[in-house]
């Protein structure tokens, strides 16, 4: 099981950059440059920034990315929702009605409470917090 995907990992990387910048305008061209990333690659994850609302992008010469929420807002519980969907470590095989333990299963109580500490950690997570341990 794969926690983190690229996509996410690359995402997180450039809201690092972008946020980097102080609220100066960054170009993809830079962030290509600077996250030795596939040019057609980033441009997708940034295009879903953008559509998603953590991004401002603006066009023509001197364009590029902005930040539209502070780095102190954006967890990476957020950016893991928007490229993996939502964060499930415990989603039962059975249905209610296939199973008569569901609503006393002891494996399912335990797992809950893993995936409440995890999420807890991932939404402490924010591309502040990272940018300050570079």
């Amino acid at each position: 099981m794969k926690l983190i995907t690229r996509n996410t990992d690359y995402a997180v990387r450039a809201l690092c950059c972008i946020a980097e910048q102080k609220q100066e305008v960054i170009s993809a061209d830079q962030l290509v440059k600077s996250l030795e990333m596939p040019r057609p690659f980033l441009r997708k994850i940034l295009q879903i920034l953008n559509k998603e609302g953590l991004l401002n992008s603006s066009k023509g010469k001197g364009g590029g990315f902005t930040l539209t929420v502070s780095p102190e807002e954006i967890t990476l519980a957020d950016v893991m929702k928007i490229f993996q969907g939502p964060i499930k470590l415990n989603e039962c095989k059975f249905k209610k009605s296939d199973c008569s333990c569901i609503s006393d299963c002891l494996l399912k109580k335990k797992i809950d409470e893993i995936e409440e500490e995890v999420m807890a950690k991932l939404k402490a997570i924010t591309i502040e917090s990272i940018i300050k341990r570079r």
